[in-house]
């Protein structure tokens, strides 16, 4: 196997089980993957944070956000290994309720930056946000 793949391999099955995880209430493995070493940036759909202390304490908060996920997926669009640093790029699908509201459908743009500490990859930077309307996840010219 590449680089890459042995990363994927490592990350995403831990990535669908603590993305399901959160959008069901439960913050903690979504935590886990997350580094507790700064630098850490989370650039979130609707809030931004710097600083691993204040990153955690946001995921926290963030489980009580959700409820009743029916499914969730990542549609995996670019990803690189190499070293002790990797990336993914992805879209994000979720069926949830979000504070409240009914379960319904959403997709996300996200990218993520990994760094391995002590043999695993942990996340130190997350980017999402909403597909745009007017795009359906395919590429334009």
């Amino acid at each position: 196997m590449s680089e890459t793949e042995d990363f994927l391999a490592a990350v995403l099955p831990q990535q669908v089980e603590a993305g399901t995880a959160i959008h069901n209430g439960d913050p903690g493995p979504w935590g886990d993957l997350w580094s507790r070493a700064d630098p850490v940036t989370l650039f979130g759909a609707r809030v931004s944070k710097a600083g691993a202390t204040d990153v955690a304490a946001f995921i926290e908060r963030l489980g009580g956000w959700f409820r009743g996920c029916s499914s969730y997926e990542i549609e995996l669009v670019a990803a690189g290994a190499s070293g002790d640093l990797a990336y993914t790029v992805a879209f994000e699908k979720t069926t949830a309720s979000v504070r409240g509201g009914p379960a319904e459908p959403y997709t996300l743009r996200v990218t993520h930056v990994y760094r391995r500490e002590a043999g695993e990859w942990r996340i130190v930077h997350r980017h999402g946000d909403p597909v745009p309307a007017q795009q359906d996840g395919a590429p334009s010219a």
